[in-house]
């Protein structure tokens, strides 16, 4: 566990900062490692399982959602969409009020099918979680629900801002 002073000995609030960012840091890079190793098992790769994440937690999407929500072009969602449904994790289903648009919803029992992936990861986090009281657990839970926002504004910022030169697009 990181060891960060609650006061602000020496370096102060900086020094806090600068040590929780690259504690987040690291929490991210590794989420995404585990992220990868669950895909492969799953065997989709990880741009399919995140969007997989987006549909059984946000509920159905179309295709041009996913893609804003992703920041993949159409094309590439159309193929994670064909691999999903190929896997049997999601259905297309056409919109009732618009033929034209299809919306792509998660097949029953899709949790079931991926929560023994996460067992071992969800009982450590229990265990780790059980060393924090309600407050804490409360802070965090704040503090991770304002932060998903500001991360959805920096991607979409990220996205939009011209490419540096020598870069692929």
């Amino acid at each position: 566990m990181a060891q960060v002073s609650s006061e602000a000995g020496a370096g102060g609030r900086a020094a806090i900062l600068s040590s929780l960012e690259r504690e987040i840091r690291k929490l991210t890079a590794q989420s995404v490692l585990f992220s990868t190793a669950i895909s492969g098992r799953l065997g989709i790769n990880s741009s399919d399982l995140e969007c997989l994440d987006i549909v059984n937690l946000g509920g159905a999407a179309t295709a041009g959602q996913l893609a804003a929500a992703t920041g993949l072009s159409t094309g590439a969602i159309t193929g994670v969409i064909d691999r999903l449904v190929k896997a049997g994790y999601v259905r297309r289903r056409r919109d009732a009020k618009d033929r034209r648009r299809v919306i792509i919803e998660p097949l029953a029992g899709v949790e079931r099918k991926i929560a023994p992936m996460f067992a071992s990861l969800s009982h450590a986090m229990a265990k780790l979680w059980s060393t924090y009281s309600d407050n804490d657990l409360a802070l965090i839970t704040e503090w991770v629900a304002e932060s998903y926002p500001v991360m959805v504004e920096e991607t979409a910022k990220l996205r939009e801002a011209p490419r540096r030169a020598g870069r692929r697009s």
